[in-house]
Parts: structure tokens; C-alpha cells; sequence
């Protein structure tokens, strides 16, 4: 059994009971996408995160998260730590941070746009994901349609439940940055996205921009996994969406909150697991739990935020994070946090 069964249980519940009420009741375990075991090499969890990617490591004052996930995260250690990087980066940064604070670790990897943690560093805010106001809202037009932009596991999970309920979820792909999960774990990526049509766009050209913002303007929901900065960069303004399509429901996947101070940060699974203290305290210190448990919760909060967002006559932006989403599950499970 899972060690977050509660927290999956409770809202893979929730979900069940939304979707019933917009179309076919979808129990989320029976998508198969609520873990990635046999889609890729997963060692047990210890300090070393399932996927390897991702450390926990002994700050000055506490414990910290560092996710080395992809190859331009490693070229960045000289510059965090001011240091040469030798062979193994692991081996300096655990050298380095035990005679640093996590804040200044921490505020330093934000800078550069490196994804890491100090371990229950956000607490949990509310039953779910926050409903921002943002226009009117407008009556349905129909049958339900959603527009996918996310990629990676938590956003496309979201998309996978409305889809399995019975909505027409079209993923939109930049040709240019398609999803990685395409490649590195192709039956998962079909398991998340098999039931939805693709729409691939060159998103740097204004064709590509203007078309997606067609598809949005057309859409009863918007599910996107990038932060804030990178909005203008999709041809995005949120302002401008609301009022061309008043009735929107904006799901925004991010690392650490849409409004929150830190949503310019970076995070992936496991790291944010550790900032929402989804993690097992030992005597020694916390231990990752398993494979990047922030996806499966932050998936299941998603869609449920999208249909309380529909709930609420749409015009709302769904705030859901990451880090948040691991928070709130570590409750449900009743974690302990360290003293």
C-alpha cells in the first residue's frame, strides 16, 4: 500500500463525486496514472529520491531538497555554490551546503532557476486549491471542452480525468519543447494523454500564439503546468483571456502558487513533496516517501479544482501548487514534522 493512500484516497473520493456530477464518474485509480512503477527505473526511497534525481541534504540550521532533473541543473552548481564542480556535483554540494543556511540555499537556487527545497517549507492553507476571481462568468456552451497546455505528470493527470468523464480535451504541444514524457516514458505519456486530441503549435511564432488563443477563447477550461514569466513568451494575458471567454476556468499547475511570492521558482515532484513535508521523518532526518508524490496528489487537487471552478459559474483561475498540494496531503496522512 501506498504510504499516502490516505491523501490519495480521499481525493481520488473527491474527484469521483465531482465527475459524476459533470459526466461519467472516473475512479482514479483505475487510470493508471497515479504512479509511474514499470514505466521507469525506480530505486527504494531514502535519501536519494526513486527516480535519483532529487537529495535530501543537511543545511545549517535543517534539511533541505536539491533536483538535479535535468542537464542544465547540474552546469548550475559552480554558480550557486561559488565553487568549482568536480566529478560528482553530489559530492560538492553536499560538502558546501552543511555550512549554509536553507533559506540562503534555497534563495540562491531560485535565482538561478534550480529546483530545491528547504523540507516543510510550506504549510498547508486551506481544504484545496485556491478560486481566484478573475471575470463574471458565463453559462456552459455545451459540451465540455478543455484545452491541455501542461506537460510532464500533474497537469496532463488533471487533463486525463476530464477527459475520462467525458469532456473533449484537446493537448496543445509546442513543436519546438514537446512534452518530455513523450520520449522518456511513452506508455505513460499514452496513459495521460491517449484520450485526448493533439493540436501541435509553434508557440514562438504569432500563427502558433494567435491559434491557441482561438482554442482558449472556445474553451470551458484551461489546464497549464508553466509559471507566470513564461506567459508572455505563449502570447498570454490572462486579463485578456478572461475577457474574451468570461466563463473560463483557468487550472494553473505551478511549482509553488500562482500569487504566492515564490511563483517564479522552479520545482518538480519530489522537491516540492519535501516543501510540503510529504516526507517520512526517522531519527536520522526526513526520507523521501516515493517517486515524485507531489505529481499524483497535485493531479487529483486539479481536477477537482476544475470542477468546483465550473461549480462556481467558471471565471476563476484555479491556483494549484505543488508544493501546496504535498502540504495538505501530508496532513491527511498525519506526517509528522520535525521539532
Amino acid at each position: 500500500m501506498s504510504p499516502i493512500q490516505p491523501a490519495l484516497y480521499a481525493l481520488g473520493a473527491e474527484v469521483a463525486e465531482l465527475t459524476a456530477r459533470f459526466g461519467r464518474r472516473v475512479e482514479p485509480q483505475a487510470l493508471g496514472v497515479l504512479d509511474r512503477a514499470g514505466h521507469l527505473p525506480l530505486a527504494p526511497p531514502g535519501l536519494v529520491s526513486p527516480n535519483r534525481s532529487c537529495r535530501l541534504l543537511r543545511a545549517a540550521d535543517g534539511w533541505m531538497a536539491l533536483n538535479l532533473a535535468r542537464g542544465e541543473d547540474r552546469d548550475l552548481i559552480p554558480a550557486w555554490l561559488g565553487c568549482d564542480v568536480g566529478a560528482d556535483p553530489w559530492d560538492l554540494v553536499e560538502a558546501h551546503a552543511a555550512d549554509r543556511t536553507c533559506g540562503e540555499l534555497v534563495a540562491g537556487a531560485a535565482l538561478l532557476g534550480l529546483p530545491a527545497a528547504a523540507v516543510g517549507e510550506r504549510a498547508a492553507e486551506g481544504a484545496g486549491p485556491a478560486l481566484i476571481r478573475m471575470a463574471s462568468g458565463a453559462p456552459r456552451r455545451g459540451a465540455l471542452r478543455v484545452v491541455d497546455l501542461s506537460a510532464l505528470w500533474a497537469g496532463p493527470m488533471c487533463g486525463a480525468i476530464l477527459a475520462a468523464m467525458g469532456a473533449e480535451v484537446l493537448k496543445v504541444e509546442s513543436v519546438r519543447r514537446p512534452d518530455l514524457t513523450r520520449l522518456s516514458t511513452p506508455a505513460f505519456f499514452a496513459a495521460l494523454n491517449g484520450a485526448k486530441a493533439d493540436l501541435p503549435l509553434d508557440l514562438s511564432a504569432p500563427k502558433g500564439q494567435a491559434r491557441l488563443v482561438r482554442a482558449i477563447a472556445a474553451a470551458d477550461i484551461l489546464v497549464t503546468s508553466a509559471r507566470p514569466r513564461a506567459l508572455p513568451s505563449l502570447g498570454l494575458d490572462p486579463a485578456a483571456l478572461f475577457a474574451a471567454n468570461p466563463g473560463l476556468v483557468w487550472v494553473a499547475v505551478t511549482g509553488h502558487g500562482w500569487t504566492d511570492p515564490a511563483a517564479q521558482r522552479v520545482a518538480f515532484g519530489d522537491d516540492a513533496a519535501a516543501a510540503g513535508g510529504l516526507v517520512d521523518w526517522t531519527g536520522d532526518g526526513p526520507r523521501f516517501l516515493g517517486d515524485a508524490l507531489a505529481d499524483p496528489v497535485t493531479g487529483l487537487a486539479a481536477a477537482a479544482g476544475a470542477l468546483h471552478g465550473l461549480e462556481a459559474g467558471g471565471g476563476v483561475l484555479v491556483d494549484v501548487s505543488l508544493a501546496g498540494s504535498a502540504a495538505r496531503a501530508a496532513n491527511l496522512c498525519h506526517l509528522r514534522r520535525a521539532a
